[in-house]
């Protein structure tokens, strides 16, 4: 089995999940990126030229908490301005990395450790059209399932396994 195949195999078994992730992503994306970008936006005294050192925090945090209650608002915000939508893209490119990695760990945590991971190996029917009648007796015996005996008089080897649970009703 190829190593694509193998991510092919994890990607199609988390399928779902990856969905609810890209979900996530766009929410937590609207909702706190827009946020912090739009509060960077107004923060900065030069939003062409955004630096920690000269911004200020006190705008920053109070647009920032309250803009938590108001994203789509942010997220407007963000749109109205060149600058800010350069502030928002640069930290939706940051948020989306650090969001990957945790995404490239689920697909390799879901990828096959071996090629015959989730194959059947043999099968879970053990007889098919009274094959099962050729070892077992279908009138007399030690009674294994509805209509299959073991017959007493056999000659050979009449290994059984069954499989039931420990105690009876």
């Amino acid at each position: 089995m190829g190593f694509f195949e193998k991510i092919g195999r994890g990607i199609s078994k988390i399928k779902g999940k990856l969905i609810v992730a890209f979900i996530l992503f766009v929410v937590l994306d609207i909702w706190l990126v827009a946020t912090v970008s739009a509060g960077i936006f107004k923060a900065a005294p030069d939003p062409t030229k955004v630096n920690p050192y000269t911004l200020k925090w006190e705008i920053l945090l109070q647009d920032g908490f309250v803009g938590l209650l108001t994203p789509l608002e942010q997220l407007k915000t963000c749109f109205s301005d060149t600058n800010a939508l350069r502030i928002f893209l640069n930290g939706t490119k940051y948020f989306a990395l650090f969001y990957g990695l945790f995404v490239i760990i689920g697909i390799a945590k879901a990828m096959p450790k071996h090629e015959y991971e989730d194959i059947e190996n043999g099968s879970s029917d053990w007889c098919e059209h009274g094959e099962q009648y050729s070892v077992l007796s279908k009138n007399k015996g030690i009674v294994l399932a509805e209509k299959n005996y073991l017959p007493v008089d056999k000659r050979g080897n009449v290994n059984v396994l069954i499989v039931r649970r420990f105690w009876c009703r």
